[in-house]
């Protein structure tokens, strides 16, 4: 308590001087929104304490792309959908839309000061750095790795299913690719092996696994009301007060922080004393550590921000993929003809790869599966796992829009004079289900809308996969999305290729659950973290499809 109160009484006084700041600047009290219960937390609680994106869309559906919530002590904030103002604030404005203080300190707290926390000339120079590592070609170059994982992964699973009466079992999704993502992203990223398939209880595993959902997963009214006034906080005191606030969410973070930081000081003490000796590997914290050794001081990263980078890799490579491949394997169950059509596919390349005398797949050969390159596409664009993206001006701007919006005048505007200083929310489940790019059916999966000429409209593109805003876009867009596709690409194809999936009753009742990130949970067990039960059995050659349907 003893830093709360002093915390509470200049966040006041902060907030005082914010409010008589609004009626000096440009406006957007005319921009339609939801009506705010309270003053003090605005609509944030349903934002938050939703399922995911539950009142992005439904606000999305009332009010449009364009739309105007309260936040702490009546702030307007912008949430946003609109194509083309996402296009300006990511694309053609580079650096000129900000990460808002308060979410730079929590993402310090979560990742360090790596790249996903740098700003500004910091965040080019660390993307140089970590470039090498992530290109294309590096990305596909990992593919018998991805592979090998899975195909790991399969065979634990039919150890038990083996054993089981009726030739079928029941697996936790997120746990057990949690874990084989874990291992891919340790060999892929480090040579380092983590061996959590081997071992349920790794501890850095388990540290990961559920860090999300336990740092910003079912926040109460006032942990919204102290993760956002941190912004109210003068610069120089914001760090030191995030290090030591009394707050229960942030303990997982914390001690996850001091186990990871010592696994990355002793991977990138390694690293630097092979490349000494002239035998570097080609796995990303070597290339980084190479990269970084080539630069001039000005421009190569201090220890602490290369340590940054392996919490970094580790939580965006295996946890946000491993969540992603779930929530893939749910509509896989929810839909078996689509599972069929994705098998069919599988086994079919499996034969031509095997004809022309290879036992494995390439990337090539996932990049030639146009179904496999569809659903993957699609379960992106329904289950992104970020949610939403955070940002704030600099300078008075103007955004464009897509379309017209009427304000609550009656007033019919194209563009949107934005305050310095604004709070700027990106939905991204919201613009990925745009129906004026995806079509009247956004909120239906549908991989086939990939398939047609006129399934996805190329207006406004934002992001670098599909248009999509999964992976963000323009100079801060993911890193690692090369990567994250070939290894999804890589474990639908072993495992879609090997088993069968079906819904269990506990399947029936998954929540999109928010936590910075989308994590399934089970209704009423929210407490227990991830959890996404499904049925599994090993795939049976009769129930293949006809290949004219593939056409």
């Amino acid at each position: 308590m003893g830093l709360l109160i002093p915390f509470v009484g200049l966040s006041l006084l902060v907030a005082i001087y914010e409010i008589y700041k609004r009626f000096t600047r440009i406006s957007i009290a005319h921009i339609a929104g939801p009506e705010s219960d309270s003053f003090l937390l605005g609509n944030l609680p349903e934002f938050f304490q939703s399922q995911a994106a539950e009142a992005d869309f439904k606000w999305q559906a009332q009010f449009g792309d364009v739309v105007r919530i309260k936040a702490l002590f009546g702030e307007d904030r912008l949430l946003l959908s609109d194509p083309k103002a996402l296009q300006y604030i990511y694309q053609t404005s580079g650096y000129n839309f900000a990460k808002q203080p308060e979410r730079l300190e929590l993402t310090r707290i979560v990742t360090g000061r790596g790249i996903i926390w740098a700003e500004g000339d910091d965040h080019k120079r660390h993307r140089k750095v970590m470039l090498p590592g992530f290109s294309g070609p590096e990305a596909k170059a990992f593919t018998p790795l991805f592979s090998a994982t899975a195909a790991k992964l399969c065979e634990k699973w039919k150890d038990v299913i083996a054993a089981s009466p009726d030739q079928s079992s029941v697996f936790d999704m997120p746990s057990w690719l949690s874990r084989a993502t874990l291992d891919a992203i340790g060999e892929a990223a480090f040579d380092y092996e983590f061996g959590a398939l081997d071992d349920a209880d790794n501890a850095l595993g388990k540290a990961f696994a559920n860090l999300p959902i336990h740092t910003f997963g079912t926040l109460t009214g006032p942990q919204i009301f102290a993760q956002n006034a941190i912004a109210y906080l003068p610069n120089s005191l914001r760090p030191s007060f995030v290090d030591h606030m009394p707050s229960k969410k942030l303990v997982h973070a914390r001690a996850t922080a001091k186990l990871a930081t010592e696994v990355a000081r002793a991977l990138v003490d390694s690293k630097a004393a092979a490349l000494l000796q002239g035998k570097g590997n080609r796995d990303i914290m070597s290339l980084l550590v190479k990269a970084n050794a080539s630069e001039n001081e000005k421009t190569k990263l201090n220890t602490e921000e290369l340590l940054a980078q392996l919490r970094t890799i580790t939580l965006a490579g295996h946890e946000t993929t491993a969540n992603s491949l779930s929530w893939m394997f749910l509509e896989l169950a929810r839909h078996p003809q689509i599972q069929m059509k994705l098998r069919n596919e599988i086994w079919t390349t499996k034969q031509a790869l095997e004809a022309r005398g290879d036992s494995e797949f390439s990337a090539a050969d996932f990049d030639a599966m146009l179904y496999l390159s569809a659903f993957v596409k699609e379960g992106l664009r329904y289950h992104p796992v970020a949610l939403t993206i955070f940002r704030q001006t600099i300078h008075d701007d103007v955004l464009p829009l897509s379309k017209p919006i009427t304000t609550k005048s009656g007033e019919v505007i194209t563009e949107l004079p934005i305050p310095k200083g604004l709070k700027i929310m990106t939905s991204i489940p919201a613009y990925n289900r745009n129906k004026e790019i995806f079509g009247e059916d956004a909120h239906k999966f549908d991989p086939e809308r990939w398939l047609r000429p006129d399934g996805v409209k190329k207006s406004a593109p934002v992001g670098v996969l599909g248009n999509l805003m999964t992976f963000s876009g323009g100079v801060r867009s993911c890193i690692g999305w090369k990567f994250a596709v070939v290894e999804i690409q890589a474990f639908l194809v072993e495992l879609v290729g090997t088993f069968e999936f079906s819904l269990t009753p506990e399947a029936q009742r998954i929540r999109r659950e928010s936590a910075l990130v989308m994590v399934p949970t089970i209704e009423g067990q929210v407490e227990k973290g991830a959890q996404l039960p499904l049925r599994i059995r090993v795939a049976s050659r009769e129930n293949t499809m006809d290949p004219e349907i593939l056409i």
